[in-house]
């Protein structure tokens, strides 16, 4: 965490100076905003929570509720999201008040007497090693309540408006806010009176029956499985001696439960297996009664018993497999021909069981998608060609979802005996580790992902999938440290620079090591990328330029380090020294990555994943990497959504040493 750099923090460092729309914010919802996001639900509080950043922009959440979510009905929270948190600040504080998923226990009948069940196996939940961050248990207000903290700490001083639930929208051919949205009060003075709000961009993050995907003609297409389960949060007392280990439990008598743990020690989940569910219902089955559910769950758990002292929320669902044809509002053949203005997220477009635990973490990371995108886009960073990567992207992963989600609630919902091998169920869940643990999701080559041309110089960084952290040294204060865990959500571009073995030394004529060549490129080129900052803005404004040597940290002379991987930040210009990095000895990056020892340039979007993998000579690649994405021109003046938070361009040269300062540069 860097502060100071504006001038010294007595305060909390973690709250940022107001700044753009953020100075003297409205309380009341607005007639024109720039994006206004429906629904308070995960995709549409990250989609704000990055929103945030962006002072420049006018964001605006409504939610149908009168206030916060108070118990929310998604718990598992996967070791991609994990990572996601830790770039919005919170990871280290959820992860000491959630469970963590360390193994899965199977229970089976047991062969001697089928009517009791046994334990059979043991499964180790991350066998691979494929993230240092754990698999989470956590109840969905409580992320809620983390990003709604982050929005308020922001320079937009961003918080939801509640009471307000959305009715319809119009799209206009033109117009500086084509969108125009009527909105219902639902609480308050106004309460039944509806309100008209035009915006530029609108999300819908409105659930499963969104109608903001009604209003743009997109509808759920799939298929009913037509299996009933119960889900409960419950307190018991019981002697099943795995009540706090997740359990996957297949009893003799039929029927199957899915055990999780919860935060705090003592609650739990449990999804009851109900039964095949007659085609004809017509949901006479939601009609199941609490009772019922805690009754099948001890015939299931014989001969263990579970006396439930209290439910905290409980519910009847049928298994269902939907997703839209797109994911915003231009229909396909109108694709070319317009961008997007209404976009939706989450449950607004894909709809699954929930014991495969991927519904809050994929509409997550729709909203990360997407957000950074209209941060750009209407910054003036980039056209508004992105914003139709969008829907691109994120159908296909949605897509790849659904198709687990079918496999393994199918697996769940068998019999013992209809099972070919025995260890079946415990097979799958090994052998598919990575998929919800959020890391299977590979975006194709696009205009934010390069052809893998390259890839062979970064194996373990593969070009349209996450940036996978690892051991570094950074060699201004010596402190170990994960590479990843220093990018935060605040809509820069990353470009890692793993040098060549050459250690920086002093510039002599003729001397220059290509590391040192690709600095001088990348610092003064008006080919650069860098060459798009704004005037007045910090050289890191917009690219966040980091070098990685082979090297320990002691074989490092920072005077030597190129000056672009030392930039001078803020009002008075301060060194940051927190860009130049050696390596672990005892976990070598480029070991642990497959990264060539010549060098290499790793570029990493906003919201984390790999777009293009280089060699240190590749800079007509890179140049032209960025040129469909940056404007066609060096912009005259900063713009005061470019500006470090809290900082006009006329303060940023006159700026108070006592003046708060910041987390903007990291």
């Amino acid at each position: 965490m860097q502060f100071h750099h504006h001038g010294y923090v007595s305060g909390d460092p973690r709250v940022q100076p107001a700044a753009g729309v953020g100075i003297d914010r409205p309380a009341e919802l607005p007639d024109e905003v720039d994006v206004l996001i429906v629904g308070t639900g995960p995709a549409g509080m990250l989609a704000a929570a990055q929103l945030s950043q962006f002072p420049g922009v006018t964001t605006r959440i409504v939610e149908r509720r009168a206030g916060r979510l108070a118990i929310g009905q998604a718990d598992g929270i996967q070791a991609r999201s994990v990572e996601t948190f830790q770039a919005f600040g919170f990871a280290e504080r959820i992860i000491a008040e959630a469970y963590r998923i360390t193994e899965m226990a199977f229970w089976k009948p047991d062969p001697a007497d089928p009517s009791r069940i046994i334990r059979t196996a043991r499964a180790v939940d991350d066998p691979a090693g494929v993230s240092e961050f754990p698999h989470l248990i956590v109840n969905q207000a409580r992320v809620l309540d983390y990003f709604a903290e982050f929005m308020a700490n922001s320079p937009t001083r961003m918080s939801p408006d509640y009471g307000l639930e959305f009715r319809s929208l119009s799209v206009a051919d033109e117009g500086e806010y084509p969108v125009t949205v009527t909105l219902l009060h639902t609480s308050g003075p106004h309460e039944g009176h509806e309100r008209i709000v035009r915006a530029k961009y609108v999300i819908g993050a409105d659930g499963a029956r969104s109608k903001v995907r009604e209003s743009i003609g997109c509808t759920l297409a799939g298929d009913q499985a037509n299996h009933a389960w119960g889900v409960m949060d419950a307190l018991a007392v019981t002697d099943f001696p795995d009540i706090r280990t997740k359990c996957a439990i297949q009893s003799g008598t039929g029927g199957s439960i899915l055990l999780i743990p919860r935060e705090g020690g003592h609650l739990f989940r449990m999804y009851v297996d109900l039964g095949e569910v007659d085609p004809h219902d017509k949901g006479a089955v939601r009609s199941t009664t609490i009772e019922e559910i805690i009754h099948k769950a001890n015939e299931i758990l014989h001969p263990y018993t579970l006396d439930v002292r209290n439910i905290a929320w409980h519910s009847v669902y049928e298994v269902g497999h939907r997703l839209t044809d797109r994911f915003d509002d231009v229909l396909p053949e109108q694709r070319g021909t317009r961008t997007p203005r209404v976009f939706i997220t989450g449950d607004a477009c894909h709809t699954h069981s929930a014991k495969a635990g991927q519904g809050m973490n994929v509409s997550m990371q729709d909203g990360f998608n997407l957000a950074w995108k209209l941060g750009h886009v209407l910054e003036g960073r980039s056209p508004q060609s992105l914003l139709s990567t969008y829907s691109a992207e994120r159908q296909v992963v949605a897509k790849n979802l659904i198709d687990f989600d079918k496999e393994w609630s199918t697996l769940m919902a068998k019999k013992p005996e209809e099972f070919e091998d025995p260890s079946e169920l415990e097979d799958f869940y090994v052998r598919t580790a990575e998929f919800p643990a959020g890391f299977m999701t590979e975006y194709s080559p696009s205009i934010l992902v390069a052809a893998p041309e390259h890839q062979h110089l970064a194996t373990g960084f593969t070009i349209g999938k996450r940036f996978k952290s690892a051991p570094v040294v950074r060699v201004g204060d010596t402190n170990p440290m994960h590479l990843g865990h220093h990018a935060t959500a605040d809509g820069r571009w990353r470009i890692y620079v793993f040098a060549d073995p050459a250690t920086p030394q002093t510039p002599q004529a003729g001397t220059a090591s290509p590391t040192e060549q690709f600095a001088e490129w990348i610092a003064n080129s008006p080919e650069s990328p860098l060459a798009a900052t704004p005037e007045g803005a910090d050289p890191d404004a917009w690219f966040d330029v980091k070098v990685i040597y082979q090297q320990d940290h002691t074989s490092i002379d920072i005077n030597a380090v190129p000056a672009v991987f030392k930039p001078k930040v803020g009002p008075f210009q301060l060194t940051d020294y927190e860009k130049v990095y050696a390596t672990d000895p005892a976990s070598d990056i480029f070991d642990l990555r497959g990264l060539d020892r010549g060098g290499v340039v790793v570029v990493v979007r906003p919201d984390q994943y790999v777009a293009n993998v280089l060699p240190l000579t590749a800079t007509a690649e890179l140049a032209a990497f960025f040129t469909p994405l940056l404007p066609d021109r060096k912009p005259e003046k900063l713009p005061s959504a470019a500006l470090p938070a809290g900082l006009t361009a006329h303060s940023a040269k006159t700026h108070s040493a006592t003046t708060p300062s910041a987390l903007v540069n990291n």
